[in-house]
This record gives structure tokens, C-alpha cells and sequence, in this order.
């Protein structure tokens, strides 16, 4: 076995000498050298690349991940042999002074090096490495550990009464008591250790809740998976260089080691972390056949394509042909959805009388996105504190729905349930895509309190029950043209929202489709009621989606201008005397997420004239059911005047939407202060 071990330590000695690795060990032990400090504990990361060290020694590289402790040692005496022969730390007396964390760059592709809580048995005194993938759910606060102590004994004429003969360290799984505490005996004579305290060395340690991202199909509204499953938690240690390397809400792909931690009589699976790679998610390199011949048949036009799908979209819940607006702007706001700081973001805020089917379509929608959530009504929807449940009294901050939705949608549900100052706090996070979490320092073992800010990536949906908020206060009287009663809403949330769309149904005639359409299914929920359902299904739609929102676009001069035209003759027609202009400053980021947005939508990478005239009358309809009409004067449903049956009716909705164009154009032209365009350029 010495043999064995011998010949490793060689091996890892060349391997550190090939990979770059002694030559950055050599530089780290320059830094302790020039601090002039003698330490307890000298640590030094160890990166490795198994593939690299397997093809070099079949043995060590099979030791490295099934012992990695064990090869620790290893490394740790050929470190501390180099740094003896060339004399680069003067301060080093023995070898347990030197603490060496082995790093695996990543680890086999096989099933046996995945961690599963719910794979049975589970091995996890092993103490090798292991890989995982998961969202952070709960976040602690950074606190410390100590990471090496040195200990004397306490009996004066024992040799080891001096010197660092007992050195502590912290092992992966190990809880503190492990490393210091005042029991610990020395082996030569049996008197009592005592830790010196001076030479006590101290890091960061931080535990994040983890769980696996199928997490996320329990949360959505409604899924065509009926696969039942059962997930749990699990308990990650951050430590030293990786404290602060997650965000809550973000996916990643760890490697560690399990343990068994012990918490009075409570026992927790756990990973100490080696390393931590954020896991972007890409979309499907191409769309459906389906999506590419429609695409082909519509090319001589810039609005056909995206009518159809608004057409045909969620046929498994509502009829096609019905709540076409609602389901444009629907796919619009999915394909809006990214994880960058910064986005264009598109919130939806629906006003109907048929909360039954809105929820059904909005739920529907959600199973669209990897992050679609529905958010419970009896949680929080922002982040919120607790103390941390692994005994340290720390605060742990838990993720809760807009979170999780990370690069997608929450659904918030109706709106007129939430109390004034959950309204408010939404207020503030749609202005400012930020929340502030409040970390009072008595409460939780801290010197001061804190505030954490979290950003909110996500897009938000939500509905009014015109029905219920009519009865909840007193309507006014004097309303202007298309103005509807929303006055249970804030104003100013209103204004945050990208879009307020008004949706009713004709649920009261008995020959609606949408009424055939829900018996249909309430007797035969499996059923396929269109052919185009068969044609364009869920899963179709949902690689659409995911491929679309990926699309990087860029706003045209052309658009650029139609944009600013309208939103400079908008703010200064509509007006009042107290508020001054109606129009809020955040109308032209949503022009532009909706002209962006329809641009996807197409497929295409330029944003044209016809997206940024969908995007504006679409807006224009938001303001005209919020403030009334303006001189420019749209239709009640201005993007989908009449039924779409064929081409002919295709064909006479680009001639309506052309004679919109030109209107607009005349509009700017005599409202837009110093713009000039040429009504008739076309």
C-alpha cells in the first residue's frame, strides 16, 4: 500500500507540473510568505480535471473521486515537501499545517455520479464527489467557521506542549464541534488540550436551500404531465471563495461531497460545495415544420403569421377565432421573457367578467415556460426572512413566487383580493424590478441589520373580476369615451402594468363556440375538439416560444421614429390639469418591449414599422380603457377588428391595419411637437 501511495504522490507531482497547477501553488505560497504571519493553517486550492489526471494514472484519478479526502493527503504531502525543498513559506513547521481542497473542474457523465434524494439506498458516508442541478430556493446570511485551529497540551513537560503537532481542520461535513471544542486529549501523555487562540483561523460559510428544478411543474397552473413525484430540499454549504457565488432564484449545477449532518436529533443530507456553475437555459435550435410552412405561406406580409397563431393559440381551452387580442398579447409577453438584468418586460393586466376561462388560458400558458409560476394566494409573492432551520439563528431569505419565475411569469391570480399594501409593494417592484429585504441584526444574532436587494426578473399577470370589483365600491358617474371603471386598481399600478386588456366573453348565448367548447370538454376532457390542435400542439408551441423569446432584434430608424412620433403626441394630448400628462414615462419602454415582442413573435431579427404600429395600437387600446379616447380616435378591438376565417379575411385586416398606419402617420404629423413625417411616403 506505501508503494501505491508513493507512486501517486509522483504522479501528482507531474500532473501539478503539466496542468499549470505548481506553478500557481508556488505563487499562492508567495503571498503567505510575504505576510510575515505565521499561521495555523496554510490553504491552497487544487484544481483538477479527472479526464486530464485519469488518462495520466488510471489509479490516482479513481482515487481522487471515489477518496477525494484521501487524495487530499496525498497532495497535501507532495505540497508540503515542495514547499520545504525550495523553502518558500519559512514560517511552515509540519505538514498538518498544510490544508489542501481538491477542486474537480467536473465529474464523469454517468448516472452513479448524480445526486438523487430519491435514489435508494443512498451511500452518503461515501464521502466522494457527487454532481447536482437545482434552484436556489433559501439563502443565508454569511457567517463564520473556523477553518484550522492549533491546540497544546496542557502539560508542561509534554513535547507537545509547543510546536503544531495538533492541528485541527475543517473536514467536509463536519460540524463546528468537530473542529474546536475542549475535550480533546493529547495521545502522548492523555492531559487535556487547550486551543491556542491566537493562532485560531477563521473563514466564511453560507447554506443555501436547493431543490431540484422539476420543482417548477408542481408550481405551474396546469400540465399534460400526470407523472406524480415527490422532491425535497437539500442543504448546500458554501464556503471561503464560494460564499456569495449563488443567487436566489438562479439554476445551478454543483460539485461536492455529501454528508450526514446532526442537528440534535434532526439529521440533514447536505453537500460541501467544491464548485458552482450557473446553468443558462438555451432554446431549441429550430421550430416545427408546422411554424416554417406557415411562415412560407404568409411571407408576403408582415402581420398574417402572428394572426394566425394568435388565432389558433390554446385551442385545447379556448375555441379558435375567440379572445384574440388577449391571446396575442399573451405569446407576446411569453417571448418577452429572458433572465438579463435590464429586460424589456411586458405585464399583463386583464379586466373580464369570465374569470373561469381567463384562468384556464392563463395557466395554460404558463406550462409554456420553464419558469412559469402560479402563485399561491396564501404566500408571499416577494422574498421574505425566517431564522435559519440548521440551528445557526442566522436569517436564511426564502425565495417565494416572483423569485422562483426568474426569466418567465408569475401569475399573481385577481388582483381586487390583495390587501393596499401588497398592491403597493407590487407598485414598487413593477417601477423599479428590485425588492428590499430587511434583515433586522437583534432579531438574528447580528451586530447591525441589513438590507438585501433581490432583482425581479420575471413578467407579472393578473386579472380584475369586473363582477366583484363593481360590487366591493361606488362606480363613478362621468366616464369618458371607451374609458372603463377600474377605480378599485391604484392608478399608479395601473400605469406599471404594460398592458390593461378588456376581455368578455358572449358566455351568455347559448350558441357561443366558447359554451360548445366547454361542455365538449367537460365530457370528455381528453378529447381533441379541432384539427389544429393536432396540428400545432402544446409541445409545438412551447419550442416556438422557447426559440422566439432567444431571438436577438434590433429597432429600426423607421420604427425608432413611428414610436417617439406617437409618444410625444400622446403625452401631450392626453393631459389633465392635475395630473398633468396621463401618459406615464414608462409607456415608451413598453412600446418598445411590445414592438421587440411582435418582432419575436415573427421570427424575424428587425423591428419594423408593422410591429411598432401593432405595438401602439395595442398600447393605445391600454390607455383608451384607462383614460378614454384621444385624437386618435382606434376601433374598440383596434388589432383584430373582425373574425380571421380565410385568406380573404386576412387580406381585408392588412388593408384595415395599412389604413391605421396612415392615420397614425397623420396623427403624429399634427400633434407631435417638431416630428415630421411624411404621411403619404408610402
Amino acid at each position: 500500500m506505501h508503494h501505491e501511495i508513493q507512486k501517486m504522490r509522483e504522479i501528482s507531482l507531474v500532473y501539478l507540473d503539466r496542468s499549470g497547477g505548481l506553478q500557481k501553488f508556488v505563487h499562492d505560497c508567495k503571498k503567505y510568505n510575504d505576510s510575515k504571519q505565521s499561521y495555523a493553517v496554510y490553504r491552497f486550492i487544487i484544481s483538477i480535471n479527472p479526464s486530464d489526471i485519469t488518462e495520466l494514472d488510471a489509479v490516482l484519478g479513481n482515487y481522487i473521486l471515489h477518496n477525494p479526502i484521501q487524495a487530499a493527503q496525498i497532495f497535501q504531502s507532495v505540497c508540503f515537501i515542495a514547499i520545504k525543498t525550495l523553502s518558500l513559506i519559512e514560517q511552515l513547521q509540519t505538514e498538518a499545517q498544510v490544508s489542501i481542497l481538491l477542486k474537480p473542474t467536473h465529474l464523469p457523465p454517468l448516472p452513479s455520479y448524480v445526486f438523487s434524494l430519491s435514489a435508494f439506498p443512498f451511500n452518503y458516508t461515501s464521502q466522494r464527489f457527487y454532481m447536482s442541478e437545482g434552484i436556489a430556493t433559501a439563502m443565508g446570511t454569511v457567517t463564520k467557521y473556523t477553518q484550522g485551529a492549533r491546540f497544546l497540551c496542557t502539560e508542561e513537560t509534554c513535547p507537545f506542549s509547543e510546536g503544531f503537532s495538533y492541528i485541527r481542520v475543517h473536514l467536509p461535513g463536519a460540524t463546528e464541534s468537530a473542529t474546536v471544542r475542549n475535550d480533546f486529549v493529547c495521545s502522548l501523555c492523555s492531559s487535556p488540550l487547550q486551543e491556542d487562540m491566537k493562532y485560531r483561523v477563521l473563514g466564511d460559510k453560507q447554506i443555501v436551500e436547493m431543490v431540484d428544478a422539476k420543482v417548477l411543474n408542481a408550481l405551474k397552473g396546469y400540465s399534460d404531465d400526470k407523472s406524480h413525484f415527490m422532491i425535497q430540499t437539500f442543504t448546500v454549504f458554501l464556503r471561503d471563495e464560494l460564499v456569495n457565488k449563488m443567487k436566489i432564484g438562479n439554476h445551478y449545477k454543483i460539485i461536492g461531497i455529501p454528508a450526514c449532518v446532526q442537528n440534535g436529533l434532526q439529521a440533514t443530507t447536505c453537500i460541501e460545495v467544491n464548485s458552482v456553475q450557473l446553468c443558462k437555459p438555451n432554446g431549441p435550435p429550430f421550430v416545427g415544420d408546422n411554424f416554417k410552412y406557415l411562415l412560407s405561406l404568409t411571407s408576403s406580409s408582415c402581420w398574417k403569421f402572428t394572426a394566425i397563431l394568435a388565432n389558433i393559440f390554446a385551442s385545447q381551452v379556448v375555441p379558435p377565432g375567440t379572445c384574440n387580442t388577449l391571446k396575442l398579447t399573451i405569446l407576446l409577453s411569453l417571448v418577452q421573457t429572458c433572465e438579463k438584468e435590464n429586460a424589456n418586460y411586458l405585464d399583463l393586466l386583464i379586466v373580464t367578467s369570465d374569470t373561469l376561462v381567463i384562468d384556464r388560458l392563463l395557466n395554460y400558458s404558463l406550462c409554456l415556460l420553464p419558469r412559469g409560476i402560479r402563485h399561491p394566494p396564501s404566500s408571499d409573492i416577494f422574498p421574505s426572512v425566517s431564522k435559519d432551520k440548521h440551528g445557526t439563528g442566522s436569517a436564511s431569505i426564502q425565495a417565494c413566487s416572483a423569485v422562483l419565475a426568474k426569466g418567465g411569469v408569475c401569475y399573481i391570480g385577481d388582483l381586487s383580493s390583495y390587501k393596499k399594501d401588497k398592491l403597493e409593494l407590487l407598485q414598487s417592484v413593477l417601477e423599479s424590478r428590485m425588492t428590499t429585504v430587511f434583515i433586522p441584526g437583534k432579531k438574528y444574532g447580528e451586530e447591525a441589520d441589513q438590507q438585501v436587494t433581490i432583482s425581479v426578473q420575471t413578467n407579472f399577470w393578473s386579472f380584475v373580476d369586473v363582477d366583484s370589483s363593481s360590487k366591493k365600491h361606488i362606480q363613478k358617474e362621468n366616464f369618458l369615451i371607451g374609458q372603463m371603471d377600474v377605480s378599485l386598481i391604484p392608478p399608479n399600478l395601473l400605469d406599471v402594468f404594460g398592458l390593461l386588456i378588456y376581455n368578455e366573453f358572449p358566455s351568455c348565448q347559448l350558441s357561443s363556440p366558447l359554451v360548445h367548447h366547454i361542455l365538449k370538454k367537460a365530457i370528455n376532457p381528453e378529447a381533441m375538439l379541432y384539427k389544429v390542435s393536432q396540428q400545432f400542439r402544446m409541445q409545438d408551441f412551447e419550442e416556438f416560444i422557447l426559440f422566439a423569446r432567444n431571438l436577438h432584434v434590433e429597432l429600426s430608424s423607421e420604427a425608432e421614429n413611428l414610436i417617439q412620433g406617437y409618444y410625444l403626441a400622446s403625452r401631450r394630448l392626453r393631459r389633465d390639469s392635475l395630473r398633468g400628462s396621463t401618459l406615464s414615462a414608462s409607456a415608451l419602454k413598453i412600446l418598445i418591449s411590445l414592438s421587440k415582442a411582435h418582432t419575436k413573435l415573427s421570427l424575424r431579427n428587425k423591428v419594423l414599422e408593422e410591429d411598432a404600429l401593432i405595438a401602439i395600437l395595442l398600447l393605445e387600446s391600454s390607455l383608451t380603457l384607462k383614460h378614454g379616447k384621444s385624437a386618435l380616435c382606434i376601433a374598440p378591438n383596434p388589432v383584430f377588428p373582425f373574425d380571421l376565417s380565410d385568406e380573404n379575411s386576412l387580406q381585408q385586416r392588412d388593408s384595415y391595419l395599412m389604413q391605421c398606419h396612415q392615420q397614425l402617420l397623420k396623427f403624429i404629423a399634427a400633434y407631435g411637437p417638431g416630428i415630421h413625417i411624411n404621411p403619404n411616403e408610402e
